[in-house]
């Protein structure tokens, strides 16, 4: 699901607030997943007949500054992806600073020399109204109180994973994926920075609204490519219950 990090997200400030009571938030929930069905940007990977990705997709991704690619990944590479991730869990440091995970072995990135795993607080939002990543999450997201029995910390992010999971690394280099990126930044272009999200459900931290670029707002040769753009592979689905 590639996403347009020119374009700004959402205003939190200006979204509506899901009401409290559990029948009017399934009734907020299907309202927004049906309105995001009528958007027209979504369907699977199209090319033109000269090998240049369709035009439908191009001018819907413009126009609204994502689009979602469905059957993309099969449930065999599904399930092989869901297993190096199951893996990759069961090797987490025990808390925050250990070196080892809860079976005793050396913990995954503690043999790392850049920053591998990255902790928070449970339900927390770590980055939002911050100046962490050039303060490009301006608003701080809403923080519930977590259950009395959570841990202390719990992991948000894994960086450079493909370094841990064969299965991530063949799809990062996906042949259509590559040309769909190749089609939007040109052939020219250099993949980097590949992280993975752990949400726990009832315990994943918050990922306040942002815009990922934070270099070429003033460039005279700005244009809507300037700051690249994210593929994003949901394990679990994307819909409006889950936010992701």
């Amino acid at each position: 699901m590639p996403h347009d990090s020119t374009r700004a997200h959402p205003d939190v400030a200006l979204a509506p607030r899901p009401p409290a009571d559990a029948s009017a938030l399934a009734e907020y929930v299907a309202a927004g997943d049906e309105r995001a069905r009528s958007l027209g940007n979504r369907g699977p990977i199209r090319f033109e007949t000269d090998g240049r990705l369709h035009r439908d997709i191009l001018s819907a991704y413009e126009s609204l500054g994502f689009y979602v690619f469905e059957g993309v990944v099969g449930s065999e590479e599904l399930a092989e992806l869901e297993s190096d991730v199951q893996d990759m869990v069961s090797r987490f440091p025990v808390h925050r600073g250990s070196a080892q995970d809860s079976r005793g072995r050396p913990a995954l990135g503690s043999d790392c020399r850049a920053p591998t795993v990255v902790w928070a607080k449970p339900l927390a939002d770590p980055f939002g109204g911050t100046r962490i990543a050039n303060g490009r999450h301006p608003v701080r997201m809403s923080e519930p109180a977590p259950p009395p029995d959570s841990p202390t910390d719990i992991v948000l992010l894994v960086l450079g994973p493909l370094q841990f999971s064969d299965a991530y690394l063949r799809l990062y280099g996906h042949p259509s994926l590559l040309r769909v990126a190749a089609a939007i930044n040109g052939p020219d272009f250099t993949p980097f920075n590949e992280t993975l999200f752990i949400k726990q459900p009832g315990l994943g931290a918050s990922v306040a609204w942002h815009q990922d670029g934070t270099t070429h707002w003033e460039s005279p040769l700005f244009d809507t490519g300037c700051h690249g753009f994210n593929f994003m592979a949901q394990l679990y689905g994307s819909t409006a219950a889950n936010g992701v």
